[in-house]
């Protein structure tokens, strides 16, 4: 969390204790009210809530949360980083059946949550640095899942939005008098879609939410806009390099480590999402290379005799042919940290429902071979299963062609968990 957000976690503890201290009281919600117009859109953006998870970020007194839950029967987690508003939002909503009520900074929070199949937020993801949230944003979505946020465009003065991801001081007015500064990423509706596609959610419809006629007469020019946005049903994937390798580096090695945390994958510099691996070094054998790259990018420790080969894939770069293989470690030693020098970092583990998108290629191809069941697609790739003393092989012939978006065309991969 940077300096702004941290000024702005201060101006939201204090405008919770404010109206902690004054006792505030609001009417109770018969319909989500997304922006300040009257009959603009309201719950029957969301669909059929029943039993689905929802998460409701910056849920303040927790009215919003608290209806979706009671009315539609949603199972609804209401965040928020001010103490003093979920201490208000509790005393109101003790016991509502499948309410929770969490005081968290919502980036934490969805680092470590399971996915959501619905995530909302009216007015509040403006106060976040897009950066740090989106990416944990699109990782907390399930595969198809849908996001709902209004954010400001323009405000009571007419100060339209920016083109620059930058935040800009706004004021917050208090009921009874004064107010606080906070920070705002006031961004136009290109800025924000361009930010959504860059970690993988696609923007299904944009609503702009003007103030009412008469608040417009009085100098009111604030404007919202309230944006529709998915997660792809499915994982895509990008191609690697053109760029021809060296002798030995036309053979790699990609390899899954499943914990109880989920799968760990690390950020590229060019932005891919990727397995740690690498390429075989004269003299080294398959084990060894996948033992030894796991030490050198993630700092965890194993032992080549806890390396299970899954497959050989076999595909092309121009006029290459490129051969990984990969490779299932059972046990390891450590926790992941970026290490010095090393192109690829930023190790967290995903869940196998909530895996990013941009995935390297060879990971993807590996990934759906060992999972067939995950929702990833990738280029065209031979795979060729390896008959590993400690892993079963599959049903059906050896070698076959696996084109993008298609399941394999047996069973369960080797060495795929029960």
């Amino acid at each position: 969390m940077d300096t702004t957000e941290q000024q702005n976690l201060l101006a939201w503890t204090a405008y919770g204790e404010h109206h902690l201290r004054r006792g505030t009281q609001l009417p109770e919600l018969d319909r989500i009210s997304w922006g300040p117009a009257v009959g603009g859109p309201g719950d029957d953006l969301f669909g059929d809530l029943g039993g689905l998870r929802v998460l409701d970020i910056g849920c303040g007194p927790g009215r919003h949360a608290a209806h979706l839950a009671r009315t539609h029967g949603a199972r609804v987690d209401g965040i928020d980083a001010s103490a003093g508003q979920i201490e208000r939002a509790r005393a109101r909503y003790p016991d509502v059946p499948g309410l929770r009520l969490l005081h968290t900074d919502a980036v934490e929070h969805l680092g470590t949550s399971t996915p959501y199949d619905v995530i909302y937020s009216l007015s509040t993801l403006h106060f976040l640095d897009p950066h740090r949230l989106l990416p944990a944003l699109a990782a907390s979505l399930k595969p198809g899942g849908r996001l709902y946020f209004t954010v400001l465009h323009t405000n009571s003065a007419g100060d339209g939005p920016s083109s620059t991801v930058a935040s800009r001081p706004e004021i917050l007015r208090l009921a009874d008098g004064g107010d606080l500064t906070v920070h705002m990423w006031v961004l136009t509706p290109e800025t924000w879609e361009e930010l959504l596609a860059r970690y993988g959610l696609r923007v299904r419809d944009v609503t702009v939410l003007d103030a009412p006629e008469k608040d417009k007469g009085r100098g009111n020019r604030a404007s919202y806009r309230l944006f529709q946005v998915q997660r792809p049903a499915r994982i895509g994937s990008r191609a690697r390099t053109t760029k021809p390798p060296v002798p030995q580096a036309a053979v790699g090695v990609g390899t899954v480590l499943l914990g109880p945390r989920g799968l760990l994958l690390g950020r590229h510099r060019l932005g891919t999402w990727e397995l740690p691996g690498g390429t075989v070094e004269p003299g080294e054998s398959l084990r060894e290379t996948a033992v030894r790259e796991l030490a050198e990018e993630t700092g965890l420790f194993a032992d080549p005799d806890d390396v299970r080969l899954l497959g050989m894939f076999l595909d092309r770069v121009g006029d290459v042919v490129r051969i990984t293989f990969g490779a299932l470690v059972t046990r390891w030693r450590g926790e992941p940290a970026d290490q010095p020098g090393e192109s690829v970092g930023g190790w967290r583990w995903w869940p196998l429902d909530a895996l990013p998108p941009d995935l390297f290629e060879c990971s993807a191809q590996i990934l759906a071979s060992w999972r067939p069941d995950l929702p990833i697609d990738h280029g065209p790739v031979h795979v060729t299963p390896v008959t590993d003393p400690d892993t079963t092989a599959p049903e059906g012939p050896g070698p076959r062609t696996w084109d993008p978006g298609q399941p394999p065309a047996t069973g369960t991969a080797p060495g795929a968990p029960d």
